[in-house]
């Protein structure tokens, strides 16, 4: 049986009271501008045994400025990363940030692609655990060397290279996890032009969640998705956003939504806008 992609606040609760249970809790908090926020809000109180798993530190690896502003590390360095923070092949991670899961959610993603399958993402967050009850600690987790291992990568990718492709030959149906604003190259902060891929179409990522920052039902992302991908079959979907990250929230909602087989381009718009010569749509 196949584990379900998203715990809820009571059952995370459970579990830690569970004697002798494999469990590896992520704090995955993370803020774009300001890259040491996360480590600072796991100091001032956090999910009691969480250790911190930086996006910067440990979901990414050092960009060349033409790679993406958060470039997937080596498979092999990121399975040694978790290892080392105590991870081990048959541990049940469950990842959290503050409440939208855009981090965690990352984070499940990246262990589903050295295919690690023991991983689930808290539903409403830290936000979620609060309002169930759950209380917080400052006191940092005491790690100890693990033994996880890359396997198979189960998660597909593509390339720039197979992004600009199929621009011609149009095969796949790519899907941008930006905000409307950014989709339509409004308002762009954070990469240095604003615009989309050619043909992309937009589903926010935000629009995943409740107005609580849970996930919608199963049923209820599969509506939505549909409506946006129309007769595409999954497997023929690229999700992408600003630099990797996001657009991992869309592939875990498909996931939920029982859409399974898309692929993350890792890239995204931080790598396409910064390549020589690429066409970019606007409006």
């Amino acid at each position: 049986m196949s584990i379900q992609p998203l715990i809820e606040a009571a059952e995370l609760q459970a579990l830690i009271r569970e004697e002798g249970s494999t469990l590896f809790i992520a704090d995955c908090r993370y803020v774009l501008t300001d890259p040491e926020a996360g480590k600072q809000a796991y100091t001032q109180g956090h999910i009691p045994g969480a250790v911190h798993v930086d996006l910067g530190d440990v979901l990414s690896t050092p960009t060349t400025g033409m790679n993406g502003r958060h470039p997937l590390p080596d498979p092999e360095a990121f399975a040694h990363a978790l290892a080392e923070l105590g991870v081990d092949d048959d541990t049940l991670v469950v990842a959290y940030d503050a409440e939208d899961a855009s981090f965690a959610a990352r984070l499940w993603w990246m262990l589903r692609w050295i295919g690690h399958e023991r991983v689930r993402v808290l539903s409403g967050g830290l936000r979620a655990w609060r309002e169930a009850g759950g209380t917080l600690s400052t006191t940092p987790a005491v790690t100890r060397k693990g033994t996880l291992s890359a396997r198979r990568r189960s998660m597909p990718t593509v390339t720039f290279g197979d992004v600009l492709t199929n621009l011609t030959e149009g095969r796949k149906v790519v899907v941008d996890a930006r905000s409307p604003d950014r989709y339509r190259g409004e308002n762009e902060t954070i990469d240095p032009i604003g615009g989309r891929i050619p043909g992309a179409r937009n589903r926010f990522f935000k629009d995943n969640l409740d107005a609580q920052g849970r996930f919608k039902p199963a049923e209820t992302l599969r509506a939505e998705f549909q409506a946006v991908l129309g007769d595409t079959a999954p497997e023929n979907v690229i999700n992408q956003c600003g630099s990797g990250v996001t657009a991992c929230h869309n592939l875990l909602a498909m996931e939920v939504a029982g859409l399974h087989g898309a692929a993350l381009y890792p890239g995204s718009w931080s790598e396409w806008c910064r390549q020589r010569d690429v066409p970019v749509e606007r409006g």
